[in-house]
């Protein structure tokens, strides 16, 4: 790009538009060798306090062809002014001359790759294609990865569990047109359902069934030390894998309540590779890493320069 050209910028639905679910879960297997194998840096994030009670995080990832900078900032008290909590972009460079390629809009960045690094999880660690899955949360979260479920398995039977049934019954009715089948639903997790993802920020566990080899278990809402959805009876069944194992020992505060030892924490280069007993039952703990903003950022760019979006 020359410095006359104008440097594309992107809205949260172009974003969306640039990264379908199913290139980016491939985009993210290949991410997650080159993780594992260190060829992409990506340190742990940086957080700087802004004015009330706010932060500015910053997540930087290089890699052989690009760079990528995710600048997010979260504002709760933004909601007083009827404002997001959470504004940021992602910058995305030429690792060779460092030239900058595009902006996309963070928050979705964050969103999509979240839930398909989940939807790989659960393709990698399942001996088949999900019948019945079950939702835990009603938040973003919720919302982007039955937007995933929808783009990879239509008419999926989901489960959405809220801490009340008005919650469970109002998500329902505002993803309908997704094209799933969407069930409102709280307490017990239904006996049929193959695949349980926990999303919320609850500090007590809201799923601890002892493990079970017919059902994959994915925790993703639980990121700091204090939270834990997942409780010891599901965990200590269970054969451990995380995105980014080493971020797991500050950040998954499931397992670390549950005392693990962190040396059997498998990776998600490991699920994907098949590096698993398929005797044991399986649980999945998420908790994120620039390397998967720097994924979302190559299957960006790689489909904005097919023409992918370009009438957004």
């Amino acid at each position: 790009m020359s410095m006359s050209t104008p440097l594309p910028v992107f809205s949260a639905r172009q974003t969306a538009e640039l990264l379908p679910f199913d290139s980016l879960c491939q985009v993210l297997a290949q991410a997650a060798e080159e993780y594992q194998a260190g060829r992409i840096s990506s340190p742990e994030r940086q957080v700087l306090p802004l004015p009330g009670e706010g932060v500015l995080l910053s997540m930087p990832a290089t890699a052989h062809d690009i760079g990528m900078h995710k600048l997010v900032n979260v504002c709760p008290h933004n909601s007083r002014s009827g404002l997001p909590t959470i504004h940021g972009v992602v910058s995305v460079y030429d690792a060779a001359s460092g030239a900058p390629r595009l902006i996309l809009d963070g928050p979705t960045v964050t969103a999509r790759r979240t839930a398909a690094v989940s939807m790989l999880a659960m393709r990698s660690l399942q001996a088949s294609p999900p019948r019945h899955v079950a939702l835990i949360g009603t938040g973003k979260q919720a919302a982007g990865h039955a937007e995933a479920l929808a783009a990879l398995y239509p008419g999926l039977r989901v489960d959405v569990h809220g801490h009340h049934m008005a919650a469970a019954e109002a998500f329902c009715r505002e993803h309908d047109a997704l094209g799933l089948d969407l069930q409102p639903a709280t307490g017990g997790v239904a006996e049929a359902v193959q695949v349980v993802i926990m999303l919320t920020t609850s500090k007590v566990p809201v799923y601890d069934q002892p493990a079970r080899l017919d059902r994959l278990l994915i925790g993703v809402g639980a990121f700091r030390p204090d939270m834990a959805e997942l409780g010891p009876q599901a965990i200590a069944g269970s054969q451990l894998f995380s995105d980014d194992p080493v971020g797991a020992r500050h950040e998954a505060g499931d397992l670390i309540q549950a005392g693990i030892d962190w040396s059997t924490v498998a990776s998600l280069a490991d699920a994907v590779a098949g590096r698993f007993d398929a005797a044991r039952p399986r649980l999945f703990k998420s908790v994120g890493t620039a390397a998967w903003d720097l994924a979302a950022a190559r299957c960006a760019l790689a489909n904005w320069r097919r023409g992918v979006g370009e009438g957004a």
